[in-house]
């Protein structure tokens, strides 16, 4: 009998062991994975584009005031990569489209920022936005030439880029969507194309009173 009840103690000790490392592992079980609890803490603090100098295929040099007042569709890459950029900027660019053209470049930009500026210079990107179509206005492709404020921005939005020692990166791929005041506002599966379009033109004809 008491043999029984020491079972039973130990099992309900392992138990509710098990059951606060599990929540605290998951974020109180709304993340089952790294990535899903990052994208969670990037939509609870909702950090503010930093204040950098991005340099755009154009050669035009400015800061995220560039676009105030406006919603700032973002990815992360590096024109190099053979493997996740050229779908995360195909599926960018079905997402593109499918934005109404009165809202494109007045009330949304799109804006590919790469994390290998010394290999992505305005030459390298001005080539590589025409493989997506993209017109260099209302969707444009830059570099953050300062290591120091781009390692700052790519820790502001949880972007993770770890280099292999062979010119390649191992990094995370999403859609980020900046709120006119300059905050991260939400981050999307680059994947789920349409659902991305729709959330996008759902609050673009909030804003216009649609």
């Amino acid at each position: 009998m008491i043999k029984n009840r020491h079972q039973v103690i130990s099992l309900l000790v392992v138990f509710v062991f098990g059951f606060v490392l599990f929540y605290t592992g998951t974020d109180g079980f709304r993340a089952f994975t790294a990535e899903t609890a990052r994208v969670n803490r990037l939509l609870d603090e909702k950090p503010k584009f930093p204040k950098i100098t991005l340099e755009d295929s154009k050669q035009r040099e400015y800061s995220i005031s560039e676009f105030k007042g406006k919603y700032v569709f973002i990815t992360f890459l590096y024109t190099s990569c053979t493997s996740v950029c050229p779908q995360l900027e195909m599926n960018m660019s079905k997402v593109y489209e499918q934005i109404p053209k009165k809202y494109l470049g007045k009330d949304i930009v799109f804006l590919s920022i790469s994390f290998d500026p010394s290999r992505d210079t305005p030459q390298t990107l001005e080539k590589y936005r025409t493989y997506f179509k993209s017109d260099g206005e209302t969707w444009r492709m830059a570099r953050v030439p300062d290591k120091n404020e781009l390692d700052a921005l790519l820790k502001e939005f949880g972007v993770t880029v770890i280099p292999d020692g062979y010119g390649n990166f191992t990094h995370n791929s999403a859609f980020y969507l900046v709120d006119p005041k300059g905050s991260l506002q939400d981050v999307m599966d680059y994947k789920k194309i349409d659902e991305a379009a729709d959330k996008v033109v759902k609050i673009l004809n909030q804003e216009a009173g649609e």
